[in-house]
């Protein structure tokens, strides 16, 4: 049931247009942006000490 629960589509636009307040907006934008911020930084961490490796010659 966790599995299913990341493939959900959730609409946006439909949240914020029911939003109660602008706070609850901007914790709906955050919320949806997080996790893409989140996984560029593991991919950046990753190429970045992949780079180091490769220039220490390991």
């Amino acid at each position: 049931m966790y599995i299913i629960s990341l493939f959900q589509k959730v609409d946006v636009a439909e949240k914020l247009k029911t939003a109660p307040d602008s706070s609850y907006q901007i914790g709906v934008l955050i919320g949806s942006f997080l996790p893409f911020v989140i996984l560029v930084g593991i991919a950046y961490w990753m190429y970045n000490r992949a780079k180091k490796r490769d220039k220490n010659g390991y």
